[in-house]
């Protein structure tokens, strides 16, 4: 196994999959952070490798054509950024070599690969880490801060609704045999991760759900800021939702209202969160992501008997919160005590997810009337 690197000395990193959440987030944001050094690319496609060669400060980045070609005697982490179908076998493989993997979420695609993974990290003694960095926000620390005053948290709701935002609409992103899903495993994975410091290691015992493909087939509905506005529809249709909703309750009696949606009837992309307390509630509004069509600004606001009072939440540039997430990870590779931290959030996000669609129960006839693209 690759030895942990020592404090001050930069982590050698290999990216893996150069699509746009690699090449638009995590190799700008590596190559400007001093804890971290780009040493490899990684991508089996021979237009993803000349994608990352024309790339600014690439000129000596060695582009390697699979993951097994990476030596774990030169490489401290791997940031995995595939396509979802990709996600576990990719990382598997990585881990059991000894390289330790921080995974693009969705970390896993089903309970059974959420095994894998686990079992990858045991054997190679690396760690394995998620990429999810919504809980890394400014806002989200403050609505975190303001949950430890209201009392015991009886109800949490969690929305992420985009006006206009479904990725990639034909490719892999809209494919379930490719992605595992559509709104509920791209964007309500987010909304799972902000959730665990609110509720613990409560693990679900009730989920029930449903699904709806109302927009997903609508041009106007792609995400333009995505790159993918113009591009062709690949031949591969739509058999996934754009909008999930969902109702769970945990083993200590706690429920949690989930709405994920791609495209809807609103006029901004917006993300909600609501904790309701014994002792008082709060609400967030703000906008995830990188989408341009967001709110103004994020909103905080703290209701107790009655009055609700407004929160002052910094205001950051989009995108900070991965920054901060790669600041904490030179410490993460440290923790002795990392290993099997992720695995334990990963199987009850997935768990719950499994639960939700099986409750949905998608009949083939509405998986196959949103299959031809328009």
């Amino acid at each position: 196994m690759s030895a942990p690197p020592a404090d001050g000395t930069p982590i050698r990193t290999a990216v893996v999959g150069l699509g746009w959440a690699a090449r638009s987030i995590w190799l700008p944001r590596l190559r400007r952070n001093p804890a971290f050094t780009v040493i490899a690319a990684v991508d089996p496609d021979e237009r993803g490798r000349a994608a990352a060669a024309e790339m600014e400060g690439a000129d000596r980045l060695p582009v390697l054509a699979a993951v097994h070609d990476l030596d774990p005697a030169e490489v401290d982490l791997a940031v995995v950024a595939v396509p979802n179908h990709l996600h576990c076998d990719v990382a598997t493989e990585l881990l059991a070599k000894g390289i330790p993997v921080f995974l693009e979420k969705p970390v896993c695609l089903t309970s059974e690969e959420a095994e894998r993974l686990a079992a990858a990290e045991r054997s190679g003694g690396a760690v394995l880490l998620a990429g999810s960095a919504a809980r890394y926000r400014a806002d989200v620390r403050g609505l975190y801060r303001i949950a430890a005053r209201l009392g015991r948290i009886r109800h949490v709701e969690l929305a992420w609704v985009r006006a206009r935002g479904v990725p990639d609409r034909g490719g892999w992103f809209t494919q379930r045999s490719l992605a595992g899903g559509g709104a509920l495993v791209d964007l309500g994975w987010h909304l799972f991760d902000i959730a665990v410091p609110l509720l613990g290691t409560a693990a679900f015992r009730h989920a029930i759900g449903t699904v709806s493909s109302d927009f997903i087939t609508q041009r106007s509905s792609r995400a333009a800021w995505r790159g993918d506005d113009d591009g062709p529809v690949l031949s591969g249709g739509t058999d996934v939702e754009d909008t999930a909703r969902g109702f769970l309750v945990t083993d200590d009696g706690r429920s949690v209202v989930l709405h994920a949606s791609w495209a809807s009837h609103e006029a901004l992309d917006t993300t909600r969160v609501t904790i309701d307390g014994s002792a008082g509630s709060a609400t967030l509004h703000c906008t995830f992501g990188f989408s341009p069509n967001r709110l103004e600004k994020s909103t905080l606001t703290r209701t107790v008997d009655g009055t609700t009072r407004p929160v002052a939440v910094p205001t950051e540039p989009i995108g900070t919160e991965y920054d901060r997430q790669l600041d904490m990870v030179p410490a993460q590779l440290r923790d002795p005590a990392g290993r099997g931290r992720v695995i334990e959030e990963v199987r009850r996000t997935i768990g719950a997810i499994e639960r939700v669609y099986t409750s949905a129960r998608i009949p083939q006839e509405v998986r196959e009337s949103v299959s031809a693209p328009v």
